[in-house]
C-alpha cells in the first residue's frame, strides 16, 4: 500500500508536471534568447557552490554587507537576519550548543540542516541535538567572502539532512596580495538570579594571501579568549524537600518557578565558561590548466574550556555551602556532587579537504572532492564526588578522541546544448561517520589519569548515494528541475558498554529514493512564480542509535532499530522585482513521518526517556521576505522577513498526550529586520531587530513558563552597529547586541546587553 508521504509527494509532482507540459507547446528556442530566472540571492564576487540554477528559494549575504551591518564575532553570526533561521548561540565562542534552526526544525534538531565551508562538511552528523552542532569555529568571520542558504530538500545533490536548509560558506581566495588583521573586544553585563557581574572577551586574527602565477595561497590564525555568562543553575524542587529542622540552615536560595510552573529553588550558577580557542588554516589552489584547479584546505582548531561554579548558599557564619544536608525555610535538601560540579574541556580538531575541479563552462565539467574531520583530542572532565580530606575530588573523563567523519564526492555537469537549455548534474557520494566515546573514572578529576571504564559508546554509519538532476528551460520564461537521489545507508560496529557488560549490535542496511521537482515561470518582467517539492530521508545518527545505558544486562535509553525520518516538503513562491530590490512570499508545507525525538514511551517504559520515532509532524507556513536599496534616500537599505509556521504533532502512539501539540522550538511567528545606512565610503550604520514568538521545549507542551532556566521563551532583541573607514586600509566599528537588555531563554540564558569594539586593517 502506498504511504501517506508517497501519495502526498506524487500528488505534488503530478500537479507540477501537468503545469509544465501544458505550456510545452509554447517552446520556441529559436524565437528568443535564453533568460535566466531571477533568484532570491545577492550576487557578488565568486559564485556560490549551491545549485543556483534550480528555481527554488536561495538567500545570500556578502562579506561587505556583513562588515557594514552585522556584529559578527563568530561565523554563525552571518545568519542572524536570514528569513526563518535562528542559531542558538549562547555566547561568543559557543562551540557545543549553537544549533541551526530552520522553517520546520527547531534548535534541538541539528541533524536537519547542513553547513559547508568551501565544500567541506562542517555539520556534526555524529548526533542530533545541542551537543552535535556545526563546527563553526573552523571558519573565522573575517575570511568569509559570502554565505548562501538553500531552503528545503529540493536539490538531489544533498542528503536528507538538507530537509531544513543548506548553508554554504565561501571563504576568501586571493588573486593578489592580501593582508588582514583584526582586534575585537566584548563586554557583557549579566544579571540573573543571584548573579550580577560583567564578563569580558577579546579576539584577534591575522591572515595573509597571494597569487603567484598559477598558485594561490592563504594562511590565517585566530585567537579567542572569552568569559561567558553562567548558563546553568543548580536547583531543587520545593516539593522534594523534607519538612523539618534537620540540616544546616542556609540563606541565599532564590525562590522561582520552573517551566512547568512548579516551585523550585535556585541554589547557584554552575556553568560560567572561560573558553580559549585557537584556529589556524592554510588554503592552497593550483591552476593545472586555465580550466582545471586543484585545491587543498587544512584547518586546525583547539579549545581549552573551564566551567566554573558559584553557590549562592551561605551558612550562619557567612561561609559558602556546596555540600551536605541543608535546610531552607523549614525544608531539608541533600546536596550532591553534581549540584556544584566544575568541569574542563581540552579539544583539538583537524579538518582537511582536497578537490580537483574543472570549470570550462563547456559541454562537460567535473569535480572530485574528499574531506576529513578528525577529533584528534576531545576530553571533558567533571567532578563526581565531594573532595576528600586532602581536598582532592574524584571525577569522570569523557574521551571522544578518534571520532569524526569522511566525505568523498564525484560530480559532473553536462550541458548538451550550447544555449544551456539543459544543465544536467550527476554525482556519486560517500559520507562516513565514526563515534568513539569512552567514559572513565579518575581519582583526581582535573588532571588524573583515566581509570576503569564506566561507559562506552561506539559505532559507524555510512551513506552511499547516486544522484542526477536536469534543469531544463523548456519554453520561454519556463524552467524546471527534475531529479532524484538513490541512497544506501548502513550502520555497523555498534556497541554500548557500562564498564562491566558490552552489548554489540548487528549491521543494518536500508535503501531509499528521494525524487525532487522544481518549476518556475516568469509571468512578466516583474513577476515570477516558483513551486518545489522533494522527499528527504534523514537516517539516524550514530549517537541516536548507540548512546544509552545498560542496567544489569538490559539496554536502557537507546534503540538501535530506530527508523529514519521521512519528510515530504513543498513550497510555492511568488517574487516581485522592485526598482532596487525584491519582494518574495513563500508558502511551505512539510510532513515528517517517524521524526526522531527524545520522549517517554507510556506504553512500555513510562519512566524512561529515550530517543524514539514520533509518528507524524505536519507543518504549514508562510514566509515573506523583502529587500530594497536606496529607500527614501540614497544609501539606505532595508532587509526584512516575517514567518508564520503551524507545526503540529498529529500522530505519536508512544506519547499520546503530545498529539495536537506544537512541535518543540518551532515558534508560530518570527521576524527579522535589518536597516543599514551607507551615506559615503567612510561611514556605515545599521539597526537590526529579531523576534520570535512563544516556543515550547516539550513534546506535550507542558512547559508554559518559558522565562525560567530550562524554559524556551519568546524574545524581541535589537542590535546596532556603526563602522568608520579611516582610509583604504584602516577601519573601526562599535556595536551593541541585545540593546534593550532582554532576558530570554532556550533552555540556557542567551546573552544580555553586549558591547563590541573592532579595529581592522585590510590590504587588498
Amino acid at each position: 500500500m502506498m504511504s501517506t508521504q508517497s501519495r502526498a509527494l506524487r500528488g505534488s509532482l503530478f500537479a507540477l508536471t501537468v503545469g509544465m507540459f501544458n505550456v510545452q507547446q509554447a517552446w520556441a528556442a529559436e524565437a528568443e534568447p535564453a533568460v535566466e530566472m531571477a533568484m532570491v540571492t545577492i550576487s557578488a564576487g565568486r559564485p556560490t557552490s549551491l545549485p543556483t540554477q534550480i528555481p527554488t528559494t536561495i538567500e545570500g549575504i556578502t562579506a561587505e554587507q556583513i562588515e557594514q551591518s552585522i556584529n559578527a564575532a563568530d561565523a554563525e553570526d552571518a545568519l542572524k537576519y536570514f528569513p526563518s533561521l535562528n542559531v542558538r548561540k549562547r555566547y561568543v565562542g559557543d562551540y557545543d550548543h549553537a544549533v541551526l534552526a530552520s522553517r520546520a526544525s527547531g534548535t534541538g534538531n541539528s541533524a536537519r540542516s547542513l553547513v559547508y565551508a568551501d565544500g567541506i562538511l562542517l555539520s556534526n552528523l555524529l548526533g542530533n541535538g545541542a551537543t552535535y552542532t556545526p563546527r563553526w569555529g573552523m571558519v573565522a568571520p573575517d575570511e568569509i567572502e559570502r554565505v548562501d542558504v538553500l531552503y528545503g530538500p529540493f536539490s538531489a545533490a544533498y542528503p536528507g539532512n538538507s530537509v531544513g536548509a543548506v548553508v554554504d560558506y565561501l571563504t576568501r581566495m586571493p588573486s593578489k596580495l592580501e593582508v588582514h588583521a583584526k582586534l575585537s573586544g566584548y563586554s557583557q553585563g549579566f544579571k540573573q538570579y543571584g548573579g550580577d557581574d560583567r564578563y569580558q572577551g577579546r579576539q584577534g586574527s591575522l591572515s595573509v594571501g597571494n597569487k603567484h602565477g598559477d598558485l594561490s595561497w592563504w594562511a590565517s590564525v585566530n585567537h579567542l579568549d572569552n568569559d561567558s555568562q553562567p548558563i546553568t543553575f543548580a536547583n531543587k524542587l520545593v516539593s522534594a524537600g523534607v519538612p523539618g529542622k534537620a540540616g544546616t540552615p542556609v540563606k541565599g536560595a532564590i525562590a522561582d518557578k520552573n517551566p512547568s510552573n512548579a516551585d523550585w529553588l535556585i541554589l547557584g550558577d554552575t556553568n560560567q565558561i572561560h573558553t580559549v580557542q585557537d584556529h589556524a588554516k592554510i588554503k592552497l589552489a593550483y591552476d593545472i590548466t586555465p580550466t582545471l584547479r586543484a585545491s587543498y584546505t587544512l584547518g586546525w582548531w583547539q579549545n581549552d574550556a573551564d566551567r566554573h561554579v558559584n553557590s549562592y548558599l551561605r551558612d550562619s557564619a557567612g561561609n559558602t555551602v556546596t555540600s551536605g544536608t541543608i535546610n531552607v525555610d523549614g525544608r531539608q535538601y541533600t546536596l550532591t556532587p553534581s549540584d556544584f560540579a566544575p568541569a574542563t574541556g581540552k579539544l583539538e580538531h583537524l579538518m582537511q579537504g582536497l578537490s580537483v575541479k574543472s570549470h570550462t563552462k563547456g559541454v562537460w565539467d567535473w569535480e572530485l572532492a574528499l574531506s576529513n574531520y578528525d577529533y584528534r583530542k576531545d576530553e571533558v572532565r567533571t567532578v563526581t564526588a565531594f573532595p576528600n580530606k586532602s581536598g582532592v575530588a574524584a571525577g569522570s573523563l569523557t574521551d571522544m578522541s578518534g571520532s569524526g567523519w569522511d566525505t568523498l564526492a564525484v560530480k559532473g555537469i553536462w550541458r548538451p546544448f550550447s544555449d544551456n537549455r539543459h544543465i544536467v548534474d550527476i554525482g556519486a557520494q560517500r559520507d562516513s561517520f565514526r563515534l568513539r566515546t569512552l567514559v572513565s573514572g579518575t581519582t583526581e578529576w582535573a588532571e588524573g589519569a583515566a581509570g576503569a571504564a564506566t561507559a562506552s559508546f561506539n559505532g559507524d554509519t555510512r551513506l552511499e548515494s547516486l544522484y542526477a538532476q536536469d534543469t531544463w528551460r523548456f519554453a520561454p520564461g519556463w524552467k524546471t528541475t527534475l531529479g532524484g537521489r538513490l541512497e544506501r545507508w548502513s550502520a555497523f560496529n555498534g556497541s554500548l558498554g557500562n564498564g562491566k557488560v558490552v552489548k554489540t549490535f548487528g549491521e543494518r542496511r536500508e535503501t531509499s529514493f528521494s525524487p525532487k521537482l522544481a518549476l518556475s515561470h516568469e509571468l512578466n518582467d516583474d513577476w515570477t512564480v516558483k513551486a518545489s517539492a522533494g522527499r528527504a530521508v534523514r537516517y539516524p545518527t550514530v549517537s541516536e542509535l548507540y548512546q544509552g545505558a545498560i542496567v544489569g544486562d538490559t539496554l536502557m535509553n537507546n534503540d538501535p532499530n530506530l527508523k529514519p525520518e521521512r519528510s515530504v516538503t513543498s513550497e510555492l513562491t511568488a517574487e516581485r522585482k522592485l526598482d532596487k530590490g525584491l519582494l518574495r512570499a513563500t508558502f511551505f508545507h512539510e510532513t515528517t513521518n517517524d521524526a526522531l525525538y527524545s520522549q517517554r514511551n507510556v506504553n512500555v517504559t513510562p519512566n524512561v526517556t529515550n530517543i524514539q520515532n514520533v509518528g507524524r509532524i505536519r507543518t504549514n507556513g508562510l514566509e515573506v521576505a523583502a529587500q530594497a536599496d536606496d529607500v527614501l534616500w540614497e544609501g539606505f537599505s532595508l532587509n526584512g522577513s516575517l514567518t508564520y509556521a503551524d507545526s503540529i504533532i498529529v500522530d505519536n502512539a508512544n506519547f499520546p498526550t503530545s498529539v495536537g501539540k506544537e512541535q518543540p522550538r518551532v515558534p508560530r511567528k518570527r521576524a527579522t529586520l535589518l536597516a543599514s545606512y551607507h551615506p559615503d565610503d567612510k561611514w556605515s550604520a545599521s539597526l537590526g531587530a529579531r523576534y520570535s514568538g512563544k516556543q515550547w521545549g516539550t513534546l506535550d507542551n507542558s512547559d508554559p513558563n518559558g522565562s525560567s532556566y530550562t524554559g524556551v521563551s519568546s524574545y524581541f532583541v535589537t542590535d546596532v552597529r556603526v563602522r568608520y573607514r579611516f582610509d583604504k586600509q584602516w577601519s573601526a566599528a562599535v556595536g551593541v547586541d541585545n540593546l534593550g537588555n532582554k532576558k530570554y531563554w532556550a533552555f540556557h540564558p542567551y546573552t544580555q546587553r553586549t558591547f563590541i569594539a573592532e579595529l581592522q586593517f585590510d590590504l587588498r
